[in-house]
């Protein structure tokens, strides 16, 4: 009887420790960004053939349920309740191995295959938005896919937690053939033909991401502000690549003084000492511990 009862106590105890914040995340409970530059970018994700990654395809096991991911998407159609996930797992890695950006257009399944491309119709206001699936959630039996807050945005139900939809794979073969949902499969052209889907091919998408960047480093140079001194490097194009990316990650411009031959990453101007304060601990837990804040006057 004792030895059961140590047994019980000790399950009780395994159960309390998963069940508490395991220090990846700060945040206990999730919320919107608390420091947005401008209006989060809603331009639909561009669907194409993407190999699926083998190693998320193995069966898996999350809070005491079994989950057993699909082989394929082709096909694919679902009905049910769609939520949402920000600042709490912004800046930390997806199920897929990449990086978790709330205001890029992406979404968490539990058994999609990942990467996946997925049309969500919130049936509510017939919305659209096209999103890719890099992650698994969310563990509620009455929720169907997690989406990002741009996507939320976009479906226009960010402002409360969940929203009813419809998801449809859009499914590519590596002869580029296409079937969204239970469709008929069609041709490449057939699919631009008569779907209501982007026609931006990645190259615009990537222009038009550089180009707001830039406009970002702009704004930076005309205002006063808090910065983020984030790095300090000399190889130039090093500080380019990871100030675009730390701009598209934090929607907060960016500025890169030169001193010598020493490139110096900084994120700002933030108006708000608060904010900026915040976004210097988040940065500090995302790999970036030296990073230090700092008031400037241009």
């Amino acid at each position: 009887m004792r030895t059961l009862l140590l047994i019980l106590i000790a399950s009780f105890i395994l159960a309390a420790c998963k069940s508490a914040p395991s220090g990846r995340y700060t945040q206990q409970q999730d919320t919107a960004p608390n420091h947005v530059a401008k209006v989060p970018e809603t331009l639909d994700a561009v669907p194409k053939y993407e190999a699926y990654r083998m190693f998320n395809s193995r069966p898996y096991k999350v809070l005491g349920k079994h989950y057993t991911p699909l082989t394929s998407g082709k096909g694919f159609e679902e009905v049910g309740y769609a939520s949402w996930y920000g600042q709490k797992f912004h800046g930390h890695l997806t199920s897929n191995g990449e990086t978790y950006n709330m205001f890029a257009m992406s979404a968490a399944h539990k058994t999609l295959p990942l990467p996946s491309y997925v049309r969500v119709t919130n049936l509510d206001n017939d919305k659209q938005a096209i999103v890719r699936v890099n992650d698994r959630g969310p563990f509620h039996d009455n929720r169907i896919i997690d989406l990002s807050y741009a996507a939320a945005v976009k479906l226009g139900y960010h402002n409360k937690g969940t929203a009813k939809v419809k998801i449809e794979v859009i499914h590519f073969d590596p002869e580029n053939n296409v079937t969204v949902g239970v469709n008929p499969t069609v041709s490449y052209d057939e699919y631009i033909g008569i779907a209501p889907l982007p026609s931006a091919s990645s190259s615009e998408v990537a222009a038009s991401a550089s180009a707001q960047s830039d406009n970002l480093q702009q704004t930076s140079m005309s205002l006063d502000g808090y910065f983020i001194q984030v790095a300090a490097l000399s190889n130039q194009k090093k500080a380019e690549s990871i100030s675009n990316v730390l701009s598209a990650l934090y929607q907060v411009p960016t500025h890169m003084p030169v001193v010598g031959n020493v490139y110096k990453l900084q994120l700002g101007p933030i108006e708000d000492e608060a904010l900026a304060h915040e976004l210097l601990e988040q940065l500090k837990q995302n790999g970036y511990p030296q990073a230090y804040k700092i008031k400037q006057t241009l």
